[in-house]
């Protein structure tokens, strides 16, 4: 089983692990064909710098010919901008070039405005139209979708509402679909993050000053663990916090691995004494590692009594709460009162989704309340092997306890892709992707 670490003792934001996955071997081709196939006028600027005394892997994103900033840097210059276009104009129009001296025109172009962003919408159509794998589109969609929820919930609004200021942005659009692409072409079967130093200070965005993290920094990274080591700057960006909350399976110290190999990615600024940077670590789970017993943690279960709902509305509703990040979601038919049939819903969440899932159950239901209690799990160690089948690869989920394997079984979506496409029945390739999973086991 392979696993990939992520150390974010400096932060988190999409350029810095773009350049650990770069800096930890994922060809770089691959991120500028990515980029090519998003058809939205950018391209990556990558290169070796030092933060620290750690060399590591910038990687820039340049937007119709424009670079991009961090945000802080951003809307100071803006500011600058602005400021500087009040007090001269020419021929009607203001001019946005720095004042000579600073920063001259040739080598920084006007500021490209983040704040007419994109929405929702458009950015799933870009996303879904690109010439990457399905699962990466998958993924991507999911990182957005994550930061259209946070921002929506801060600003009272719907999701599909969400007009993305510095996160709707080209530059954060080719950070999300590359992290994507880029988490993918690891080939692990896991990714596990450490906690999360945010920072500290404030710092500007579009909407005025905020203490760090910034709002929506603090809703995309809820149950995550985090801490601030005193540095006053935003060193945990929403962008960066949506793709480790996405790709991450869990938050946990350095877990026991062989090392492959591990990459460095370079924030923006050079903190003297601090190396701002991420650090990507790949390896494989030892022995001891695998042989574990069972986890313990905690769920949320909510329950709802429903007897005049459309089936057709049900089936939805559990797709929607799927979709939305529950663990899982079942109804069973229940006699009510006055003898009227009915179903009980039943969700199994984490603690921290209660809120939002209660929400979708409240809006796409006719329920009038909704009952939580959380309750003790335990689980079997998990992992994933992939193997070949006469039509493709099929991954195969595998339980264990104290090493020994107690379930295994295709799965589903790779084995319904490959009967439709290749038009045979989908009992057909479960079968032989047991088999094939068998077969290895008594090599």
């Amino acid at each position: 089983m392979r696993i990939a670490y992520i150390e974010c003792f400096s932060g988190m934001s999409g350029d810095m692990f773009l350049g650990a996955l770069l800096d930890a071997g994922v060809p770089r081709g691959k991120l500028e064909e990515t980029v090519a196939a998003l058809n939205v006028g950018a391209r990556l600027e990558i290169s070796r710098v030092v933060r620290s005394g750690i060399s590591a892997t910038k990687v820039d994103v340049w937007v119709d010919g424009q670079k991009d900033l961090p945000r802080e840097e951003y809307w100071e210059r803006k500011e600058h901008q602005h400021s500087h276009d009040d007090q001269h104009e020419h021929e009607g129009h203001a001019h946005s070039h720095l004042h000579s001296g600073e920063i001259s025109p040739a080598n920084v172009p006007a500021l490209h405005e983040h704040s007419h962003g994109r929405g929702l919408t458009e950015i799933r159509k870009i996303i879904s139209a690109a010439a990457i794998s399905e699962g990466a589109k998958k993924t991507a969609i999911t990182i957005f979708e994550a930061l259209g929820r946070a921002e929506a919930k801060i600003h009272n609004t719907s999701v599909e509402a969400v007009h993305f200021h510095e996160v709707g942005a080209v530059d954060a659009m080719v950070d999300i679909v590359c992290a994507a692409v880029g988490a993918e072409a690891l080939g692990v079967d896991e990714i596990i993050c450490s906690p999360l130093n945010v920072g500290g200070g404030v710092v500007k965005c579009a909407h005025g000053t905020f203490p760090v993290p910034a709002p929506a920094t603090v809703e995309l990274l809820a149950g995550a663990p985090v801490y601030s080591s005193g540095l006053q700057a935003e060193l945990v960006t929403p962008t960066g916090a949506a793709i480790v909350k996405t790709l991450a399976s869990r938050f946990a110290a350095f877990p026991e691995m062989k090392i492959d190999k591990s990459g460095y990615g370079a924030g923006s600024r050079d903190f003297p004494g601090y190396p701002n940077v991420v650090r990507l670590t790949v390896g494989e789970v030892t022995a001891n590692a695998l042989a574990e017993k069972t986890a313990s943690d905690t769920i949320t279960v909510l329950e709802a009594n429903i007897d005049d709902l459309n089936p057709q509305v049900f089936g939805y509703v559990m797709d929607r709460l799927m979709e939305e990040g529950a663990f899982d979601a079942f109804g069973m038919p229940v006699q009510m009162k006055k003898n009227r049939p009915g179903m009980l819903l039943t969700v199994l969440c984490k603690p921290e989704d209660e809120d939002r899932l209660t929400q979708l159950i409240f809006t796409e239901t006719t329920t009038l309340g909704v009952r939580r209690r959380d309750e003790a799990r335990r689980t079997l160690a998990r992992h994933w092997e992939q193997v070949h089948t006469q039509w493709g690869e099929v991954r195969i989920k595998i339980a264990s306890m104290n090493g020994t394997v107690t379930n295994y079984a295709p799965e589903y979506e790779d084995c319904r892709r490959i009967a439709e496409e290749h038009h045979v029945p989908l009992k057909t390739v479960m079968q032989q992707a047991a088999r094939a999973y068998l077969g290895n086991q008594n090599l």
